[in-house]
């Protein structure tokens, strides 16, 4: 059976860049935008996904970009289905349009461009062009100072690139990681521990947070209090994370500086002539297309053949060294409270299976392992009959989420078991070799049913 097993089916949305698809093994896995029967795993942009899109049988979801927040993260991870990102894959991309954003709040370049095209159209452009240049002035951008708020890979690269135009630059993010601290240039900037020190003294501010909760509406009324009146505020992260209504005022009161973005923006901001507005062109590029793409299909072809978990937003990093054909391995993903990983253990010792290697992480409520058994060439010698058996019973824990087995090597992962624990009944065990189970929200619409009818008998 194992060698006539079809390959793993990974769904896109929205339109995946082809040559990243290209990383996925042809021999393993199976590439299709629209699969009636399914998916073991997702792809997409910015496709808001629902529970609907998500079939049982789904071992995992991969953004090709940083944001997450059309992936119903917190749904995902109560379901147990990790969540992966592309963190850098549009560094470069991004980080130059942020440089082309400070030349245009700089220089009144798109003004007046438009002016030239009014007066080609009049005919009087040659006539006209010394004479108009004086009311597109600007600035220069050496010498004066750039505040980065987040250092993740985009607002790092971000930060280097105006430290190359001679600009001085302030850091602040409260979430900065050790890793990504000691990537930046520290001798050559100035770190700050708040967001309002860090508006006072800039001159521009470039934003390259996430929006969630503690972010939106960042840049509010109280902050822009502490603003110089000329500063100019560059959004290429999320529209968010500004007050719109508190910018506006802020312009009404006088302030000149420019809003560059790559979001819409409403009425009250989208007819002033400092504010220009880019449609989304962050990640638009070719190259940038091509990381991604190659980086989503990396990441969720590691998980599904070895259990790697790496770029996740909501999932512990996890990594245990391959043992080879010597070993099948079973990952196991869980509700993180005390008592759970003896009783995951208990059930493989009571089978008289020995465990070679395991390891255990954790991420707020939720776990993870990764456990590898001795293989076994039949199951005369240990206490269960079967691996659906033995799977079943793993599953049925309170508080497992899914469970999942890869028969040795990482080529042989389409032929591995995966069974999910959906509200205390078991999904899957039997039918690992095509996800033609329903999706979570068909699960969730029965349920409701089921209750409704209950409470009306």
């Amino acid at each position: 059976m194992a060698a006539t097993a079809p390959r793993l089916i990974v769904r896109t949305f929205n339109k995946i860049h082809r040559a990243g698809l290209t990383r996925f093994d042809p021999e393993i896995f199976r590439v299709a935008d629209d699969v009636s029967e399914g998916a073991h795993a997702i792809l997409l942009r910015s496709h808001k996904l629902t529970e609907a899109d998500v079939p049982v049988m789904c071992r995992s979801i991969a953004r090709c970009g940083a944001g997450t927040n059309n992936c119903n993260v917190p749904r995902m991870t109560e379901l147990g289905v990790p969540v992966f990102n592309t963190p850098g894959a549009n560094a470069n991309a991004v980080k130059e349009l942020v440089l082309c954003g400070l030349f245009l709040a700089s220089r009144g370049i798109m003004q007046g461009a438009f002016k030239m095209d009014a007066l080609h159209a009049e005919g009087t452009a040659h006539d006209q062009i010394e004479k108009v240049k004086a009311q597109f002035g600007g600035r220069e951008l050496a010498g004066k100072t750039l505040g980065v708020v987040g250092l993740g890979a985009i607002g790092a690269a971000v930060l280097k690139a105006a430290l190359d135009l001679k600009m001085d630059v302030i850091g602040f993010d409260p979430a900065l990681s050790v890793e990504a601290a000691l990537k930046l240039p520290g001798h050559r900037m100035t770190m700050v521990d708040s967001l309002e020190d860090l508006v006072a003294a800039s001159d521009y501010v470039s934003l390259h947070a996430p929006a969630v909760d503690s972010t939106k509406g960042m840049i509010s009324a109280d902050v822009l209090k502490r603003a110089k009146k000329d500063v100019c505020l560059l959004n290429f992260a999320r529209g968010e994370l500004v007050d719109e209504a508190a910018l506006s005022s802020f312009y009404d009161s006088g302030a000149t500086g420019s809003y560059v973005c790559d979001f819409a923006v409403g009425p009250s901001l989208s007819a002033r002539p400092n504010v220009v507005v880019l449609p989304h062109l962050g990640a638009s590029t070719e190259e940038a297309e091509e990381n991604a793409a190659a980086m989503a299909a990396e990441t969720t072809a590691l998980y599904l053949q070895t259990g790697t978990i790496r770029d996740s937003v909501n999932f512990p990093t996890t990594t245990l060294p391959a043992r080879g054909d010597a070993v099948q391995r079973v990952c196991v993903v869980n509700e993180n409270r005390p008592g759970m990983l003896g009783e995951i253990l208990s059930v493989f010792g009571n089978a008289g299976i020995n465990i070679v290697q395991q390891i255990n992480t954790s991420r707020g409520d939720l776990a993870y392992n990764v456990i590898d058994i001795e293989r076994l060439s039949s199951f005369e010698d240990v206490h269960f009959k079967s691996w659906d058996a033995l799977q079943f019973l793993l599953t049925s824990i309170d508080g497992i989420k899914s469970t999942r087995y890869i028969h040795g090597t990482p080529s042989s992962a389409k032929h591995g078991g995966y069974a999910v624990n959906f509200q205390g009944q078991v999904f899957g065990i039997g039918s690992q070799y095509a996800p033609t189970l329903p999706s979570f929200g068909e699960l969730a619409a029965r349920a409701d049913d089921a209750c409704g009818e209950a409470a009306t008998a």
